[in-house]
């Protein structure tokens, strides 16, 4: 019998010995009425983050430990917000944390309906400047993909990403007139969405109801979303 008794007390031991540690996060947020996005309606979860992403869905009060646990009991949690048509273009250049924003939800700012940040030639570097008003900042970028490398340089807390804008392309190109580009225009406008494109752009933005933009015909914006197609 006492033999019985210490064969059972030493696999209670191993076991224990075997057991594998809880898994640790670097945050950790406890019990929440989790939203997914999809529609599903909301579970009490705990939602494990690493680094920049969520890793892990848990079953509430799971046995994981974190450097840092939220308590979020009686609060709904769910995943960033879009802004799918942001002008925070300009305020993230004097302050970089977007809190009006972010307290609101807002994790991922898009940028570009119609009007984006480059590509700029001078004359638009100097007109933009001219239209400044109470936030007032250098141009000290040409391209989209600079104008995103200096918000990246200088400290952006959102996510941000930007289409290209059809108006920015055809002032960079026409100017602001009512005309139609000619052959070597277009290829010009062309060129400069694909290099857009390449520093990457979401695609191209249009807002049809400002001039110069409804001075575009349907032929000029099917080509350059050709080439942002490519």
């Amino acid at each position: 019998m006492r033999s019985i008794l210490l064969l059972g007390i030493s696999g209670l031991l191993a076991a224990c010995a075997s057991a594998p540690p809880p898994p640790h996060h670097d945050v950790l947020i406890r019990d929440g009425l989790v939203f997914d996005g999809s529609g599903a309606p909301g579970q009490r979860l705990d939602v494990a983050i690493d680094g920049d992403r969520i890793s892990a869905l848990l079953p509430p009060g799971s046995p994981a430990t974190a450097d840092r646990i939220i308590d979020a009991q009686g609060q709904y949690v769910a995943p960033g917000f879009i802004n799918v048509l942001s002008w925070a273009t300009e305020s993230l250049l004097l302050d970089g944390r977007g809190q009006s924003d972010l307290l609101q939800g807002v994790t991922l700012e898009i940028f570009g309906e119609g009007w984006s940040m480059g590509p700029l030639n001078e004359r638009m570097k100097a007109d933009a400047l001219k239209l400044q008003g109470d936030f007032k900042f250098e141009i000290d970028w040409t391209t989209l993909g600079e104008y995103l490398e200096t918000l990246e340089r200088r400290g952006v807390s959102p996510n941000v990403a930007s289409f290209v804008g059809a108006t920015t392309v055809r002032i960079h190109v026409l100017g602001e007139a009512d005309v139609q580009p000619d052959a070597q225009q277009l290829a010009q406008m062309k060129a400069l969405v694909d290099a857009a494109m390449r520093e990457g752009a979401l695609g191209v933005g249009a807002s049809l109801i400002y001039p110069p933009a409804f001075y575009a015909q349907p032929a000029e914006l099917v080509a350059l979303a050709r080439t942002a197609a490519q």
